[in-house]
C-alpha cells in the first residue's frame, strides 16, 4: 500500500524536473545572451583587455546641445566644430533651423554657435592662418516623383546687354510666350553682360548673349501646369530694352524626382571668436562637394549638385584665401560627389577613386592622378572590386613621405546593397603606381571611417554592410591596420553603430571621437524609421593604456609656434632620451566618408640633454600650409600630447592657373 502512494509522488517529481528542464531549455538563449553580456562587459573593462584592444565610452552632451552631426572639424584651439546645419530633416530645413556646435574635449563643454546658412553637406578644409573654410550646402531638399506639387525644372536665362548685367531676384515671374504658363525662380540669380567683341577690319561689333541657370516652380499645384516642350519665357517687372534684352528658356517643366539642390555661400569659421565669417560665394552652387588645401594654402573644390540638382559638369574653382574669392581651374574635369582628392607629392591631385554618391556609375570613378594645369589625368589601375567604390574610405597611410594610399571598404553605385572587405594598397613613387590587394577589413561594409594615429597606424571603424544600415547591418567592430606589417589587429568594438553621415577624428591627447550615423531604418525588416544617432563616443587606444610616463614636450621653452618649411625648432622635454619618433600631424576635416585633410609627416629630430631638436621638411606639397599637431612617440609606441604648430605659406609654393571664366564641359 505504501508502495503504491510513491508512485504518483515520483511521477509528480519526475515530471516537475522535467518542466524546469523544458523551461530552461525554452531560455536558455536569453541566459546565454545575458551571461555573454555580462561577462562582455567585465572584460572589457580589465587593464589587460585595455591594453590590447583599447576602451571606448560614450560622452555625455546636454540635451541643448545635441545635434544631428554631418560634418566634424579639429580646430587649432583644440576644440571641435560639429555642424549640422538642417542635419538632414526636412522640418529643420522648413524653418531656417539651422546648428553648429563647438565642443572642447578637455572640459567637456559645448557651445551652440549661429549657423548663417545651410550648411548641410558641404565643404570643408583647413586655412593656413588657421580658419576652416565652409562653403557649399542646401539650397532644397530632393522631392520623390509623386511627392512634387508643382512642375519645375531647370529656365536658363540670356542677356542680351553688353552694358549690364541683370539680378533677378528670388521670386521673379516668368511667364512662356506659347504655353501662357507662369513659373517663379526659386533663388536669386546673377545674369552677367552679354559679350561684345569688335572685328578690327570692319569695325563691326558682335554682341554673344550671356546666360545663367535657376530652378523655377510652377506657381500653382496640379498636372495641368506642367509644360511638355521648350518655350520662351518673357520676365515680369522688366521695362524698355530690357524686356527684350533678358528672357528665359526652358525645356520640360515637369513633376520628375527633385534632386537636392546646392547653394554657392562660402564662410571661415574663426576658431577664436567661434563663429562663422561670410567670404565671396563660389561660382558654382555645390551640395556634396570635396574642398582640398593644396601646396600654397589656396582650396580647391570640386563636383557637387549645383542649383538645379545636376552634378556640376566639371567646372572646378579654386579658394584665396588672401583675397577672399574664387577662380576656375583652367581645364575642367568630372567627378562624382565628395570625391576623394588628396594633394600629392609633387603638386599632384590623386584620386583614390572613393566617393560618397551622385553622379553616373561609368563617369569620373576612375582613380588617378589629375594635374590641375594641364588636365591631364593618368589612370591608377589595379584596384580590386573597382565597381565597388562608392562610400569606401581613402586614407593617405603614415607617414606622408611614403605616399602610399589604402582604399577600405565600399559599395555599389546608388543604394546597391552591395559591398565589399576589400582594401586596396598603391604606392605612389612606384615607377608606375597601380594598386595591389590589402588585407580584408574585419567585415564587408560601406561608410568605415579611418583616422590615422601618432605611432604609424590607422584606426578604422564601423560602418554598416548594406545601404544606409538596411536591414540592421551596422557593423559593430573595429580593427587598427598596421602599414609596417600589413595587417589588421582587432579593437574594441565600439558601442554605437555607425554608417551614413558618421566619422571620427584625432584629439591632440591621442584619442579618436567618432560622431553620427544615420540609418534609413531601425529594424531588421525595414519596417520602422530610423532615428539619427547623435551621441559622441571616444576611443582610447592600446598606447594609452600602458601605464607609466607620457613622453612630454614643455611649450615654456625656446621653441617658436611659426615654423617654416626647412627650419627647426627645439623644445624641452624631460624624456628626450626615449623619444623614438616625432611626427607633424594635420587636424581632420570628416563628413560623408571623406577625410583628405589628415596626414602625419615624419620628421627629422635631434634628442640630447633635455631637449628635442625637430626640422620640417621644405616640400610645400607634402606640408601645406596650416596648422599642426605636433607628437613626440616614446620606444614604446606611447604619443604625447600633441603641440601646436603653425607652418606658414611657402615662397617655394606653385600656385595652379586659374581663370575667370569657367572652363569648357569636360569630356
Amino acid at each position: 500500500m505504501a508502495e503504491t502512494n510513491r508512485r504518483p509522488r515520483i511521477r509528480r517529481s519526475v515530471l516537475g524536473a522535467a518542466g524546469v528542464l523544458v523551461l530552461a531549455g525554452l531560455n536558455a538563449p536569453a541566459v546565454y545572451d545575458f551571461t555573454s553580456r555580462t561577462y562582455h562587459a567585465y572584460t572589457i573593462e580589465q587593464p589587460s583587455y585595455k591594453a590590447d584592444h583599447g576602451h571606448w565610452r560614450m560622452v555625455e552632451v546636454p540635451p541643448r546641445f545635441r545635434i544631428n552631426t554631418i560634418h566634424a572639424a579639429l580646430l587649432h584651439t583644440g576644440k571641435v566644430l560639429l555642424i549640422a546645419g538642417s542635419g538632414n530633416d526636412a522640418k529643420m530645413f522648413d524653418s531656417k533651423t539651422f546648428r553648429t556646435v563647438v565642443w572642447d574635449p578637455v572640459r567637456n563643454t559645448f557651445k551652440n554657435v549661429e549657423t548663417p546658412s545651410d550648411l548641410f553637406c558641404a565643404g570643408h578644409a583647413q586655412l593656413p592662418g588657421g580658419n576652416l573654410l565652409v562653403a557649399g550646402g542646401t539650397e532644397r531638399y530632393e522631392t520623390l516623383k509623386g511627392d512634387v506639387k508643382r512642375a519645375g525644372g531647370l529656365m536658363i536665362v540670356y542677356n542680351e546687354n553688353p552694358d549690364r548685367p541683370k539680378t533677378l531676384p528670388e521670386g521673379t515671374l516668368f511667364t512662356g510666350r506659347e504655353s501662357g504658363k507662369t513659373f517663379t525662380s526659386q533663388s536669386g540669380v546673377l545674369v552677367p553682360r552679354a559679350k561684345k567683341e569688335i572685328d578690327p577690319d570692319t569695325g563691326k561689333a558682335t554682341v554673344t548673349a550671356s546666360s545663367a541657370r535657376v530652378y523655377v516652380e510652377a506657381t500653382q499645384e496640379g498636372a495641368r501646369y506642367q509644360t511638355g516642350a521648350q518655350d520662351q519665357y518673357r520676365i515680369k517687372g522688366l521695362k524698355g530694352a530690357e524686356k527684350r534684352n533678358v528672357y528665359g528658356i526652358a525645356q520640360k517643366l515637369s513633376f520628375d524626382k527633385k534632386d537636392f539642390q546646392g547653394i554657392k555661400d562660402a564662410y571661415e569659421f574663426d576658431p577664436v571668436a567661434e563663429k562663422y565669417i561670410r567670404v565671396d560665394p563660389m561660382h558654382e552652387a555645390r551640395w556634396y562637394p570635396t574642398l582640398t588645401t593644396l601646396e600654397d594654402g589656396k582650396v580647391l573644390s570640386v563636383s557637387g549638385l549645383d542649383e538645379i540638382g545636376q552634378v556640376v559638369p566639371g567646372k572646378n574653382e579654386i579658394y584665396n584665401p588672401k583675397k577672399k574669392d574664387w577662380e576656375f581651374v583652367r581645364k575642367s574635369r568630372f567627378f562624382p560627389t565628395y570625391p576623394a582628392l588628396f594633394l600629392a607629392q609633387g603638386g599632384k591631385i590623386f584620386y583614390t577613386g572613393s566617393n560618397a554618391g551622385y553622379g553616373p556609375a561609368d563617369k569620373g570613378r576612375v582613380p588617378g592622378l589629375w594635374d590641375l594645369d594641364s588636365g591631364a589625368f593618368k589612370e591608377v589601375p589595379g584596384l580590386p572590386d573597382p565597381q565597388l567604390l562608392e562610400t569606401s574610405m581613402s586614407v593617405l597611410l603614415p607617414p606622408a613621405q611614403k605616399q602610399r594610399y589604402m582604399v577600405i571598404g565600399g559599395g555599389g553605385v546608388g543604394e546597391s546593397p552591395r559591398s565589399t572587405e576589400r582594401t586596396g594598397l598603391v604606392d605612389l613613387k612606384a615607377d608606375d603606381p597601380r594598386f595591389v590587394a590589402g588585407p580584408d577589413l574585419y567585415a564587408k561594409a560601406r561608410y568605415p571611417s579611418a583616422v590615422i594615429l601618432p605611432n604609424d597606424t590607422v584606426l578604422v571603424t564601423n560602418g554598416s554592410g548594406d545601404y544606409r544600415g538596411k536591414g540592421d547591418s551596422n557593423v559593430l567592430k573595429a580593427a587598427v591596420y598596421d602599414p609596417a606589417a600589413n595587417r589588421f589587429t582587432a579593437a574594441a568594438e565600439p558601442l554605437v553603430g555607425r554608417n551614413y553621415h558618421s566619422g571620427g577624428l584625432l584629439l591632440p591627447d591621442g584619442r579618436v571621437m567618432t560622431f553620427g550615423s544615420d540609418s534609413l531604418f531601425s529594424d531588421q525588416a525595414d519596417s520602422k524609421p530610423g532615428v539619427f544617432d547623435q551621441r559622441l563616443e571616444l576611443y582610447t587606444p592600446p598606447y594609452l593604456h600602458q601605464g607609466g610616463q607620457r613622453p612630454r614636450l614643455d611649450e615654456r621653452g625656446e621653441h617658436r609656434r611659426r615654423v617654416e618649411l626647412g627650419e627647426s625648432t627645439t623644445y624641452a622635454s624631460p624624456d628626450a632620451a626615449r623619444i623614438e619618433r616625432m611626427r607633424l600631424i594635420r587636424p581632420g576635416s570628416f563628413t560623408h566618408v571623406t577625410n583628405v585633410e589628415q596626414r602625419s609627416i615624419a620628421l627629422k629630430f635631434t634628442a640630447q640633454g633635455g631637449r628635442v631638436k625637430v626640422t620640417l621638411p621644405d616640400d610645400p606639397s607634402l606640408v601645406p600650409p596650416g596648422w599642426y599637431m605636433l607628437t613626440a612617440v616614446d620606444k614604446r609606441g606611447v604619443p604625447s600630447e600633441a603641440v601646436w604648430v603653425r607652418v606658414p605659406v611657402s615662397d617655394d609654393a606653385e600656385s595652379p592657373k586659374t581663370t575667370e571664366e569657367p572652363p569648357a564641359p569636360a569630356l
